[in-house]
């Protein structure tokens, strides 16, 4: 399912005009992407919370260069689903 298809689902139930419902998808995402920017988990009760996983610093090869490199401690961007989600989905 895309954004769009997203986006006429829920113009189609709520009776929205399709052009408010994709302002407030775009918003929705974009308070997401802010939120975990800054650090902050986003908690949705009953859907999921998307988070950040901090990363640790790890040794990797380059095995075109035959080199070791040091990939450095980062933040990676993670969902996880509510229970109720999951049970929903089985």
């Amino acid at each position: 399912m895309t954004k769009a298809d997203i986006v006429n689902e829920i113009a189609k139930r709520t009776g929205l005009e399709k052009a408010n419902v994709l302002t407030t998808v775009e918003n929705f995402m974009d308070v997401v992407k802010d939120s975990l920017a800054h650090g902050d988990n986003v908690y949705l009760r009953g859907f999921g919370s998307f988070i950040i996983k901090k990363r640790s610093e790890k040794t990797a090869r380059n095995i075109s260069k035959n080199t070791t490199i040091i990939i450095p401690e980062h933040n990676i961007p993670a969902f996880k689903p509510a229970k109720v989600f999951m049970e929903d989905v089985k």
